[in-house]
């Protein structure tokens, strides 16, 4: 009865929430135009938005910004930057909310069914091996997706083999599957015995929005944000899966096929993110506890506020990536993985919340 108590009273109230949501909104919109602002290029702010008046609103008077050194740093390099870091946070805290319910398990996060792993390996091929070179120059990210998509097909199917999938076949399945591709990748790190391609491997699992181009920005930022409309829509689906399948049976809803469909279209979601950036851990663990902790457990709430608050907080990660470091830059993964481990443990510590109706 206490739980149940507790877990009602940190249900926003109307008002409330939309208070929260617009905040966040002006912070996301703010964050992204002070994090153009920084880098190690010694750029004013008034350059800086100089550029942009000219790029977005055409601008004649700043018609001297159209080209050269400062248009390129901040048209090319650092706003793409910044709006795939909005795109990527967003994409890995509502895929965390989504993985959570879908598992029903309070420790997942968007790579629990193996889908990091996949990713690693086709990341490997293509460095160490040199497969999929004919796709391009983008062909390590392309093949990073291409493992993290097959991967998580090879997951359901598993997990469906012998009987219907349910959340414990499921992470199962993603632990098996991620320990083969773990030792494939492993093993040709091992064989190949390239010191410099395995250092280019290490990098990359440690993610980074170094890569970032308008060609990748105007592709994924849309995919992301249809996605979180899409799962948005689907709160009520995500609410009972956090109550079990048998519960849902029992309420006139077979969750077993919208399982596997919120599976795929997160894993869309995940292996596009992977693509651009490079595997990043703990945002779609520590985003949606945040949130559950201190606005509860409603996805129809929660889905909006972890998209605003993985986005915002993905964007000060990397602006920090570039700056914490003298003419040099840290992999995004690290840094989160300083911050968040910490701050889950802290959490973990002092709060207690409901999940799916039980105390966690």
């Amino acid at each position: 009865m206490r739980s149940k108590e507790q877990g009602k009273g940190r249900q926003l109230a109307t008002p409330f929430y939309l208070i929260i949501l617009a905040a966040l909104l002006v912070a996301l919109v703010l964050s992204v135009l002070l994090a153009i602002t920084f880098g190690n290029a010694d750029i004013s702010f008034g350059e800086v938005y100089s550029v942009l008046g000219h790029e977005i609103f055409h601008m004649e008077r700043y018609g001297e910004y159209a080209s050269g050194a400062i248009h390129d740093v901040v048209w090319l390099i650092r706003f793409p930057r910044v709006l795939l870091a909005v795109a990527v946070g967003m994409g890995l805290s509502v895929c965390g909310v989504i993985m959570q319910a879908v598992v029903k398990n309070p420790l997942a996060d968007p790579y629990v069914l193996g889908i990091s792993s996949g990713a690693s390996l086709g990341a490997t091929l293509a460095i160490m091996l040199g497969i999929g070179t004919a796709l391009g120059s983008g062909f390590v990210g392309i093949m990073a997706f291409l493992g993290a998509m097959l991967t998580s097909f090879a997951v359901l199917f598993i997990a469906n083999m012998g009987g219907r999938a349910n959340s414990g076949k499921l992470i199962l399945a993603g632990m098996a599957v991620s320990a083969v591709c773990s030792a494939f990748a492993n093993f040709v790190l091992y064989i190949a015995n390239d010191k410099g391609a395995t250092a280019e491997v290490t990098y990359w699992t440690m993610g980074s929005l170094a890569s970032a181009k308008w060609e990748n920005v105007v592709v994924i930022l849309p995919i992301i944000l249809v996605g979180t409309l899409i799962f948005w829509t689907q709160f009520r689906n995500l609410n009972l899966m956090l109550l079990g399948d048998e519960a849902s049976i029992t309420l006139g809803t077979d969750l077993h096929k919208v399982r596997s469909l919120y599976m795929i279209l997160a894993s869309v979601m995940i292996g596009f993110s992977v693509y651009a950036a490079g595997t990043i851990g703990f945002v779609g663990l520590i985003i949606p506890h945040v949130i559950r902790m201190l606005f509860g457990t409603d996805h129809k709430r929660m889905i909006p506020l972890c998209a605003l608050t993985g986005a915002i907080f993905l964007i000060w990660a990397d602006v920090a990536c570039r700056v914490i470091l003298r003419n040099a830059e840290m992999p995004i993964g690290i840094l989160v993985s300083i911050i968040g481990a910490p701050c889950f443990i802290y959490l973990m510590v002092k709060r207690s919340y409901g999940f799916g109706g039980g105390q966690s």
